[in-house]
């Protein structure tokens, strides 16, 4: 069949014409005037309107429908007189059990009560007015949800995250899948939470579990129906268990603070008056803590009630209470530990009053 472009053709629909056969076209040419018996076709002297097809924007592409729709195509056409148009699909005739057509004297209908997916495939309208043939193909898809995917296995668990992997459904319910929805559940609550959409791959990793819950797993795959009806749920529990904390202790050597005593302030000569009362004072640092021994003169003076002695974080005190003439001398201050000892003097000189 040779085709014929003309400009009255609408987008999606084609023009054609019989061929001539090759005996004919070595026999003379007859004039119009020879009858319906001449051997080289002729247009019908009748034909008011070349027929066409004005194909619907949106049937140029393929027409997705869901299982139990309905599919109603109303398809106009142009040809006078009004010319035969029949429909075919995949290129055999249609089941007049499943699929009824209606052709009227502009257009022509095709309808199926409750699409089943056996009704997808490319329909042809074609619409034929003596020698000129006017055709449109139109695909049809019919669409379900998609099985569940077959498995779903929960691979490891590691600290708050857990592997999942799963096998693709057997059925994608006649088209692509969109993708995987994955899902979680703890056991306290038992709802499930969505944790990925539309996920393309057949594994996964889902982070951020609690610790101390134990989580459960499903998978749904997705078409442009929606996810599937059933979703394959993980057989074993992933347990989120708080990791043991290991603690290293780093080895050090003890420091030695052991110090013979020394004087960091030593005594300071003084003068007093007597009757009032006077205070000595001096610094020493030692480890162990020392024993601190008050001389006067080189004789001790511990337990004399009138001396008092005090030490305080290393601070050495001595009070003379009311001191006399015969308290002047030298004043000694002793410290001793098993390391050692260290001792610091003093001037003290009483003056009369005035």
């Amino acid at each position: 069949m040779e085709t014929a472009t003309s400009p009255e053709v609408a987008s999606g629909s084609s023009l054609k014409v019989k061929e001539a056969r090759p005996a004919d076209a070595e026999r003379p040419q007859a004039s119009p005037q020879q009858g319906a018996g001449s051997p080289v076709p002729q247009l019908p002297s009748t034909i008011e309107e070349h027929p066409k097809i004005w194909l619907p924007r949106a049937l140029r592409q393929t027409y997705i429908r869901k299982v139990g729709d309905t599919v109603n195509l109303l398809i106009p056409f142009q040809g006078k007189p009004k010319p035969r148009a029949t429909w075919t699909c995949d290129g055999c005739a249609l089941d007049a059990s499943r699929v009824s057509v209606r052709n009227g004297e502009r257009d022509s209908i095709l309808f199926i009560r409750e699409a089943q997916r056996a009704d997808s495939g490319r329909y042809q309208l074609s619409v034929q007015l003596g020698e000129l043939e006017a055709t449109a193909t139109i695909d049809i898809l019919v669409i379900e949800r998609p099985g569940p995917p077959q498995s779903i296995k929960l691979v490891d668990v590691w600290g708050s995250n857990a592997i999942l992997e799963w096998t693709p459904p057997q059925d994608t319910g006649n088209v692509a899948l969109l993708g995987y929805t994955v899902q979680k559940a703890d056991t306290k609550s038992g709802l499930w939470f969505t944790v990925l959409e539309r996920y393309h791959r057949t594994s996964c990793t889902v982070s951020k579990l609690i610790v101390g819950n134990s989580y459960a797993f499903r998978v749904f795959a997705e078409n442009q129906c929606g996810l599937s009806e059933t979703a394959p749920i993980t057989a074993d529990l992933a347990h989120i268990q708080k990791a043991a904390t290991v603690y290293k202790t780093e080895g050090f050597a003890q420091r030695d603070f052991s110090e013979a005593p020394k004087f960091s302030q030593p005594l300071a000569d003084c003068t007093t008056v007597t009757g009032y009362d006077t205070q000595l004072f001096c610094c020493v640092r030692a480890s162990p803590k020392p024993k601190i021994i008050w001389l006067k003169n080189k004789i001790d003076i511990q337990g004399n009630p009138k001396y008092r002695a005090l030490t305080h974080l290393g601070i050495c005190s001595l009070e003379i209470r009311k001191p006399g003439p015969f308290d002047r001398g030298i004043y000694t201050c002793k410290a001793v530990n098993p390391l050692g000892e260290a001792s610091v003097d003093c001037r003290v000189d009483v003056k009369a009053p005035h």
